[in-house]
């Protein structure tokens, strides 16, 4: 895997590595940072929507440079204006704290399950289909998201090789699959996993959202399943060709499954046990001795994978890098120019963005308006990264776990609209940029980010609005 060597100076990180601590509380930007700061991050989603179409040549082979230099474009002025002191800071506490625990998990599970490769002739009819899409909304919660994206999403797009439309059964793949599946417990989104660490039980979630989760998932899967029988009744309900050699049902690569069984160990390891033991390693960033076990076992789980799991099954399952470093490549200038955008968002009521966070609040009564609560945390995780998102609309409604689980509405609103609403963009949860990148080298001409924005407002919204009208009311 030659291409991986783009990792490695990240890698070789990992020895310092935490997964979240606290910024030292004379390093800090300014509460009254102004939204000008937000410019690049701006450009950066420009970037990702605008020039896949505009210059795609150009795009291909330099994305990678591209998001580095919107990255830069804070870093640097912000650097002569706030002292390279505070920006370093930052910096180092993005990447090390949420950058790459972010990759490396996501390494972990594109590996593993990219490892498995369901065997035997799957046809794409509407019913097959629509039952892959149930099966992976279920397990997603479980093996989380990006697992069971990785797991199922190869096969379903081999189970359509001969259908002329397959654009719509990836985009509710990714609405389903990588997103609203992963909402009954911490181990299916990250925002749901730091509920779990600030103290909210790890069924919270499951008793919770359950219905609304039921609810959502059913009318979609119902959609799902009426818009592909149109489609395949359109195509002339066509059926592949036979191989000349039948292969069995089944499962191949299936020690991977013991490998994804230890990654979800590893993230509950560390979300549950507490050694104590921290080490300082720049300006008050702090690294957790139970981080540093769990990313290192994943880590040790890639290299198991690749070593364990034959090149055949690989080969046959069309597992390439290619995913997972366009990811790395994007994201690291995403996490880098949204550093002001989050630091904004933390400021709260004190903050550029004050009149945005008191919209959750009733200001004759003081009372949380949890349909609000749905809304802003939602669109904003459509958008930045849902895990700090939450945080700051967590902390907004008082921060308190034992105090939030009694007060059920405004923790479910909190929770869904960061989970739901990540379905809404190609950025708005990681999955969703992999399955993206997985379907385009398949030869599936996606739509392009504001296209596949029409389909998730289209889709999506209404469906939100009717839940927000059921649930937030």
């Amino acid at each position: 895997m030659p291409k991986m060597r783009f990792l490695l100076p990240l890698l070789a990180l990992m020895l310092l590595l935490p997964s979240a601590a606290l910024a030292s509380e004379h390093l800090a930007f300014p509460k009254t940072m102004e939204l000008y700061w937000v410019i690049p991050f701006v450009c950066m989603l420009l970037s990702i929507a605008i020039c896949p179409l505009a210059v795609p040549h150009f795009w291909h082979h330099h994305f990678g440079k591209v998001a580095i230099f919107w990255g830069l474009a804070f870093l640097i002025p912000a650097t002569l204006v706030f002292g390279f002191e505070l920006v370093s800071f930052y910096a180092v506490e993005t990447v090390l704290l949420e950058y790459l625990p972010f990759i490396i998990l996501l390494l972990a599970l594109f590996t593993a399950a990219g490892g498995i490769r369901l065997t035997g002739s799957l046809v794409g009819t509407p019913a097959v289909n629509t039952g892959l899409l149930a099966f992976g909304t279920i397990i997603a919660s479980w093996i989380g998201t990006t697992g069971a994206a990785m797991l199922l999403i190869r096969p379903l797009i081999r189970a359509n090789k001969h259908r002329k439309y397959r654009v719509h059964q990836v985009v509710f793949f990714i609405f389903l699959v990588a997103n609203i599946g992963g909402s009954l417990t911490p181990l299916g989104d990250p925002p749901l996993f730091l509920g779990f660490l600030k103290g909210v039980s790890f069924f919270w979630t499951t008793i919770h959202l359950f219905v609304k989760t039921a609810f959502i998932s059913l009318i979609l899967l119902t959609l799902y399943f009426v818009v592909d029988t149109i489609l395949y009744k359109k195509e002339g309900s066509p059926r592949p060709q036979a191989a000349e050699k039948a292969e069995k049902l089944g499962l191949d690569g299936k020690i991977n499954l013991i490998f994804v069984a230890g990654i979800v160990g590893l993230v509950l390891l560390s979300g549950s046990w507490n050694p104590d033991v921290h080490f300082e390693v720049y300006h008050g960033i702090t690294l957790d001795l139970q981080n540093v076990v769990r990313d290192l076992g994943l880590l040790v789980i890639v290299f198991l994978s690749m070593k364990l799991t034959s090149k055949e099954c690989r080969e046959l399952n069309d597992f390439n890098w290619d995913p997972i470093l366009e990811v790395a490549k994007l994201f690291i200038g995403i996490f880098l120019s949204m550093i002001p955008a989050i630091s904004i968002l933390r400021a709260g009521t004190e903050g550029s963005l004050a009149s945005l966070i008191s919209m959750v609040t009733d200001p004759a009564t003081g009372e949380p308006l949890n349909y609000m609560f749905f809304w802003m945390t939602g669109i904003l995780s459509s958008f930045l990264d849902n895990a700090p998102t939450y945080l700051v609309f967590f902390n907004t409604a008082g921060g308190d776990a034992q105090y939030l689980m009694q007060h059920v509405a405004t923790l479910s609103a909190i929770s869904a609209g960061a989970v739901f609403m990540g379905a809404v963009t190609y950025i708005g949860n990681a999955p969703n940029f992999m399955i993206l990148s997985i379907a385009q080298n398949s030869g599936i001409k996606m739509p392009s980010f504001f296209g596949y924005m029409a389909w998730s407002i289209g889709i999506l919204w209404p469906v939100f609005i009717l839940t927000t009208l059921i649930f937030f009311l």
